[in-house]
């Protein structure tokens, strides 16, 4: 049976500047940047987290297979630091919406360098 996500691929089209994205904006670290021939691939992941990125170059994969679904995945992140996050966010020049009231809590979305949009929840 299945009891934990392991891996989400994304889908991007400049993996150096993704994975800066990831590392240098929001504090991921990088848990692989392997290559196999004409493949590429980078995991990265927030410290001590149980599921990774896994940053897969979109036109490669797109070649090798043309009937995948390269689409963003939607992602929410949780975060105990929601107004101290928002802030790093904003002071960081990342693109991020307003804090929404939604039942579950507040929440906000941002973009990554490639306008890729994801939520972030706050989970106290």
């Amino acid at each position: 049976m299945i009891n934990q996500i392991g891996q989400v691929m994304l889908y991007v089209n400049d993996q150096d500047a993704s994975k800066d994205f990831w590392t240098e904006k929001l504090g991921f670290e990088v848990l692989a940047d392997e290559t196999d021939g004409p493949v590429r691939w980078i995991e990265v992941a927030p410290k001590g987290a149980a599921t990774s990125i896994i940053l897969h170059n979109k036109a490669f994969v797109a070649q090798m297979n043309p009937d995948m679904n390269l689409g963003t995945p939607s992602l929410m992140y949780f975060t105990d630091k929601f107004d101290e996050l928002y802030s790093d966010f904003q002071n960081k020049g990342i693109t991020v919406g307003d804090i929404v009231q939604i039942p579950s809590g507040r929440v906000f979305n941002f973009a990554d360098n490639e306008l890729n949009y994801f939520a972030v929840l706050e989970k106290k």
